[in-house]
């Protein structure tokens, strides 16, 4: 059974962390509608979804994916490099622990889930203003022994690695080459974003779909002459707090605790 563990959007969300777009007025209700036609996109997909706690006091809490990094053997619960995440974590670790052994990061490592772009055993880590070095050395010694491989993956321009660059498909990357380059990705093929379309490199794959926001049109069509299942769904007014379809939600396949 494919999970997807998603979290309210909080009502202090227009008082989010921000990094690399300017702050505008957010719309918090329509916010809200959206993450629920989301969450409805995931359950299109196959995905059964199970809500984390609301948490009103913290503005980016919706963002789920930041807090954790899931793999099929562990759940490594991460360090969010702005301090005021930190505290996020706490509401999603008992969720975690129902389907994964629970590791977790210590200080002074910062790391955010959405650096950490899987592909196969390979895990490539963004060097971010958010993961630092000594979130990277904690995370390889976590996963070493399971067989994974950690690479940090250099980028600009953006707040995290999946703001650059997916996964689409076995081998097939999404990527906008103006914020990283596509020869980290060694052995898989890229599928570039349209330049005018900067933000869309950002797609979920699930099932035997891919979500992806409905702003791009010009980078769907590409998505689509490549035979992906293409869903879309609006996340716009989550797009001004610098949340995408991958923030959203931590998805993964269900195992009992300790099942490896």
């Amino acid at each position: 059974m494919l999970i997807a563990v998603t979290r309210p959007v909080s009502a202090s969300l227009a008082d989010c962390e921000l990094t690399c777009i300017p702050r505008e007025p957010i719309d918090v209700a329509r916010a809200g509608d959206q993450h629920a036609a989301y969450e409805r996109a995931l359950a299109g997909l196959g995905a059964t979804v199970v809500r984390a706690p609301a948490a009103p006091d913290l503005p980016d809490a919706v963002f789920v994916e930041d807090t954790a990094v899931v793999l099929d053997e562990i759940a490594i619960l991460a360090r969010p490099g702005a301090e005021s995440r930190r505290a996020e974590c706490a509401g999603v670790a008992p969720l975690l622990a129902q389907y994964r052994e629970v590791r977790e990061l210590r200080a002074p490592a910062t790391l955010d889930g959405g650096d950490v772009l899987a592909i196969g055993r390979t895990l490539f880590v963004g060097a971010s203003s958010r993961t630092n070095d000594a979130g990277l050395d904690q995370l390889d010694r976590i996963v070493a022994p399971l067989g994974y491989h950690v690479v940090r993956v250099a980028f600009r321009g953006c707040l995290h690695l999946k703001s650059a660059v997916t996964a689409l498909a076995e081998n097939l990357v999404l990527v906008n080459p103006a914020w990283v380059e596509a020869s980290w990705f060694r052995g898989c093929d890229a599928l570039r974003v349209d330049e005018n379309e900067p933000h869309a490199a950002n797609a979920l794959r699930i099932g035997d779909g891919v979500l992806v926001a409905a702003a791009f049109p010009r980078t769907l069509d590409r998505m689509r002459s490549r035979g992906l299942a293409v869903v879309t769904t609006e996340c716009n007014e989550l797009a001004k707090a610098e949340g995408a379809v991958t923030c959203c939600s931590l998805v993964f396949e269900a195992r009992a605790s300790g099942a490896i």
